[in-house]
């Protein structure tokens, strides 16, 4: 008996035979879903609204979809910029618009 650890079968990822005959009949035929919905999308005599449709379901496979990343500085602190602290940065950026428009 194994200890931990796999020892037969398929490699992790290997596609069985269903999902092989399947990408295999897509090739084949020469028009993927992917290709259908751009065909669609690219058709000015189709209207509005169906060609919306297939930008929204085929805009996953073209582009990435944006995730936020926290950003901090050192150590997980505030961003310093220019080893000016934002409140110094704050500050300067006052008196500037001050004395640009001439207040005190």
């Amino acid at each position: 008996m194994a200890r931990g650890r796999k020892t037969g079968g398929r490699k992790a990822g290997t596609p069985n035979k269903a999902t092989s005959a399947t990408a295999a009949a897509i090739a084949a035929s020469g028009l993927t879903p992917l290709d259908y919905m751009l065909s669609v999308l690219r058709d000015e005599a189709r209207e509005p609204a169906i060609r919306l449709e297939a930008a929204k379901a085929a805009a996953p496979y073209v582009h990435p979809r944006l995730s936020a990343v926290a950003q901090s500085g050192p150590e997980g602190g505030p961003i310093e910029m220019s080893g000016i602290s934002f409140e110094e940065r704050r500050e300067q950026a006052v008196a500037a618009i001050r004395a640009a428009f001439g207040e005190k």
